[in-house]
């Protein structure tokens, strides 16, 4: 059986736990307790030298980072419908995980923890860095979800999971975009059984 390392705060975690729950895939999930130090005890990090969630174990093979998972299980589980095989369409899956890394990450990580879980510690820089990034990216993303229902055309894909769990985090420190086409897109992710079962409860 898969083994799933995670954190229900961890949207990194949360996507690829939505994934395998709406694919109903047996797996095995294994919380990591990211406030009390596990992700860097001695025993986790010859699970993962990176000391972060999600870790997928399946058998002799582990893989750390989220998207790759998320493509691991689709091509293992023949998930056409969420990595379709046309050419065009998976270019646009693939763009937007890379973007979703790439780009909107950062900016979630610097406004959601900083305001959500560093208390009197947090960096105001950060968090004006990560509000002045989000201007450009929300539009960016909103533009794309004009055209389209979903990220990659009209049906939803690990690029929609993806880049929503990254959104529900900035819904934790009421941060999201307020465009109407991704809060329209955003409320067809989260008519997704196994996505919405995924969302942080605070």
């Amino acid at each position: 059986m898969l083994t799933l390392y995670h954190h229900p705060f961890s949207q990194h975690a949360r996507r690829v736990a939505a994934l395998l729950e709406q694919a109903d895939i047996p797996y095995e999930a294994v919380p990591v307790a990211l406030n009390e130090g596990a992700h860097k005890a001695a025993d986790y990090l010859k699970i993962n030298p990176n000391h972060q969630v999600p870790t997928l174990v399946d058998g002799d093979v582990k893989i750390h980072e989220s998207n790759a998972i998320l493509r691991y299980l689709c091509h293992k589980y023949s998930l056409t419908d969420w990595y379709p095989e046309d050419p065009a369409v998976r270019a646009s899956v693939e763009q937007w995980l890379d973007w979703n890394q790439c780009r909107l990450s950062r900016s979630v990580i610097d406004i959601v923890l900083n305001k959500v879980f560093m208390g009197d510690d947090a960096n105001q820089a950060e968090i004006a860095r990560g509000e002045e990034n989000m201007i450009e990216l929300s539009a960016i993303l909103g533009d794309a979800l004009e055209q389209h229902r979903f990220l990659a055309g009209n049906s939803a894909t690990i690029a929609d999971l993806s880049v929503a769990s990254n959104i529900s985090q900035l819904q934790l420190a009421d941060a999201a975009p307020d465009r109407s086409s991704i809060q329209a897109w955003y409320l067809r992710v989260c008519d997704i059984p196994g996505f919405r079962i995924t969302l942080p409860k605070m």
